[in-house]
């Protein structure tokens, strides 16, 4: 069987899976479709000016374009030790804004030890830090 046999046929142009193809793999998008989003408080704070679906969904993925920026650029460098005690004391599910100021009393006030963890330092860490990069941290941590 020749190789052009075993392979499937990629979709053309005019076939609704048909995805434009992109300059590089940062590039691709994955196409939902029309997806039910639950709007609370905060997404319809953030969409009040839009007055259609487009500028509304506009809205939306520009907080997303920028968001994503943000996550690449902002942060703190943790060893692991650091990171299991942010985990712990962030456990407790989701976070206010107003919490995550406050991390580094919660690391002070928080029984969590581990080898390598120095919490006066990391704590001291957390109260200088702009609150961009706690923001950043408590995501990349999953919170």
């Amino acid at each position: 069987m020749a190789d052009d046999e075993r392979t499937a046929p990629l979709p053309e142009r005019g076939d609704p899976s048909w995805v434009a193809p992109a300059l590089t793999p940062e590039a691709v998008t994955r196409r939902v479709g029309k997806t039910p989003v639950f709007f609370g408080p905060p997404l319809a704070r953030l969409t009040e000016s839009g007055r259609h679906t487009m500028e509304i969904s506009g809205i939306l993925n520009r907080t997303a374009e920028r968001y994503l920026a943000l996550r690449q650029h902002h942060g703190l460098d943790l060893s692991e030790a650091e990171r299991q005690c942010v985990a712990h004391v962030c456990g407790i599910g989701y976070l206010s804004p107003l919490e995550i100021t406050e991390l580094g009393l919660e690391v002070r006030l928080t029984n969590f030890e581990c080898e390598g963890l120095d919490k006066a330092a990391l704590a001291d860490r957390l109260d200088a830090a702009p609150f961009v990069d706690l923001l950043m941290l408590v995501e990349s941590l999953g919170f």
